[in-house]
């Protein structure tokens, strides 16, 4: 046996539809398309959605939901880095509350005081928080 010679097996494959090829056929004449209206005709078709002139489906539900890329990255205030025991990272920050379980980053920003020296490793901060952190005697790692 050679490859060339594989063939489906015995009515794995039905026949072809020939169209056109008189009454005895089933598919003579109109050839399975019915009679008129323009399913019937060469090129006609239909727009995805199209109800016939009613109003679409996607039309009459009303548009819902934004899911905003910035919205995932939730704010840190200065003032909430003193709950933090030890280093300050996202997964020290969900623990302790200061910002939602599902958030993907954090960021800090200056607002509120800093009342200790704090060490930030993997959390973005803002050019004042991050200077307010350093006169503090802390240190901010880069991402």
């Amino acid at each position: 046996m050679r490859l060339n010679d594989l063939q489906p097996g015995k009515g794995a494959r039905p026949a072809k539809k020939r169209i056109g090829r008189g009454p005895g056929s089933d598919l003579g004449k109109t050839g399975g398309r019915g009679h008129k209206g323009q399913k019937s005709r060469s090129g006609g078709y239909n727009k995805v959605g199209f109800e016939g002139g009613q109003m679409p489906l996607q039309r009459r539900v009303p548009k819902s939901g934004f899911r905003s890329v910035t919205a995932q990255c939730a704010e840190v205030r200065l003032d909430a880095l003193s709950k933090i025991e030890g280093d300050v990272t996202l997964d020290a920050l969900k623990s302790a509350g200061v910002v939602p379980r599902d958030a993907k980053r954090a960021k800090i920003i200056a607002s509120g005081e800093l009342s200790g020296a704090v060490q930030v490793k993997g959390v973005a901060a803002t050019a004042g928080a991050r200077s307010a952190i350093e006169s503090a005697g802390g240190s901010v790692a880069s991402e």
